[in-house]
């Protein structure tokens, strides 16, 4: 085979892994991809460049996402502003994909923060209610031991901002990709670009507009957690609480419907109303959920019930053969089977924000 044929076929193979998520680094990426396409081993001259994979990367977000990566990559940039915006008092500077363009589905937010304290960076994210976990990586890197921290923001877009030391900076950081110092925008500097790049477009009008966008995980997370406090007859449910119950549903129509995000929420939601109004909990439930979740999460959840009747055979014909005319009922039979079986005592469960992170990845795990 021609070598550069070769190359551009495992630049190829190598791009769908990562763009499917099978693989998230480049050298392990290339690598499988080498032995996918020739069986064995491959010269060393032979495997492609980061740089160029990068650019199968695109060639395949274009395809499979068309217009609609382009409406993302702006609201990415506004939501980064929005953040720099909020982060007014340290040195901030996007960098990757959202300044680049090469945004994919699943791309985040990065962001370089310039602190000597990454307490006093969470205190502003606390500040505005944000959800953002901690995190830090000890590495070896050129023969010497270096701590990373990074914090995690939980928003409609995911976002990383990896804190440094104000004395960096000025520092110039090197790509692994291109091997040159990387690309990096102030606040001012982001700002510029979207003026020039998105005619008529106003950026604080769009940061207010970006704000008033409610996401609806958060919202999720705000009908869970009461459910905990919500005790319910042993005789229907010995294993306790509300809350308890609907994980254990959850991980049960996981088991069964992995990719299945409308059904996993149902199955997770299905309960919340009883918080908020224990004598008719489906009713209030719909009410809380009707702007956050699809026609089919909503309509198995406004259905859960007479799932147990189903199986009871204790509903009637007429509302039966009008449920199963329905194009979910299978799902709905389905559910009200992990409903059933989700009341088990001493049972562990996955966490609520795990469970709720799980749903919001599917996305990017199954697209």
């Amino acid at each position: 085979m021609n070598p550069s044929k070769l190359r551009r076929q495992i630049a190829f193979q190598a791009a769908r892994l990562m763009y499917d998520r099978q693989e998230t680094e480049y050298y392990r990426a290339k690598h499988k991809a080498a032995r996918m396409v020739c069986r064995g081993w491959v010269k060393p001259k032979d495997l492609p460049g980061n740089a160029e994979i990068r650019e199968q990367v695109q060639h395949l977000a274009q395809m499979f996402e068309g217009h609609t990566r382009q409406e993302r990559l702006l609201e990415m940039r506004i939501a980064a502003v929005s953040i720099m915006r909020m982060l007014d008092a340290f040195p901030t500077f996007l960098i990757g994909s959202v300044l680049t363009g090469h945004v994919r589905s699943g791309s985040d937010i990065d962001i370089h923060v310039f602190s000597d304290s990454i307490m006093r960076v969470a205190a502003v994210l606390d500040q505005h209610g944000l959800d953002y976990k901690i995190q830090e990586k000890r590495i070896v890197k050129n023969n010497e031991k270096q701590l990373y921290q990074h914090i995690h923001i939980r928003d409609r877009f995911d976002i990383e901002l990896t804190i440094y030391a104000r004395s960096k900076s000025n520092t110039k950081f090197i790509s692994s990709i291109t091997l040159k110092p990387i690309e990096k925008a102030s606040l001012a500097e982001l700002e510029s670009l979207i003026k020039n790049q998105y005619s008529g477009i106003d950026v604080d009008d769009s940061v207010e507009q970006a704000a008033e966008i409610v996401d609806r995980f958060q919202v999720f997370q705000v009908l869970l957690l009461p459910l905990e406090n919500v005790k319910q007859n042993p005789a229907w449910h010995p294993e306790g609480d509300a809350l308890y119950h609907s994980l254990q549903v959850f991980d049960l129509a996981c088991n069964q419907r992995p990719y299945d995000e409308e059904f996993l929420l149902a199955a997770l939601l299905h309960d919340v109303g009883k918080a908020i109004d224990y004598r008719d909990h489906v009713t209030a439930g719909v009410e809380e959920l009707v702007e956050f979740v699809t026609e089919r999460t909503l309509w198995l959840i406004k259905h859960h019930m007479l799932a147990h009747q189903i199986h009871a055979r204790t509903i009637g014909a007429r509302a039966l053969r009008r449920l199963q005319a329905h194009e979910n009922f299978d799902d709905l039979v389905l559910l009200g089977e992990c409903d059933r079986n989700g009341r088990k005592c001493g049972v562990e469960v996955t966490e609520v924000d795990d469970a709720l992170e799980y749903i919001r990845s599917i996305e990017t795990m199954f697209d």
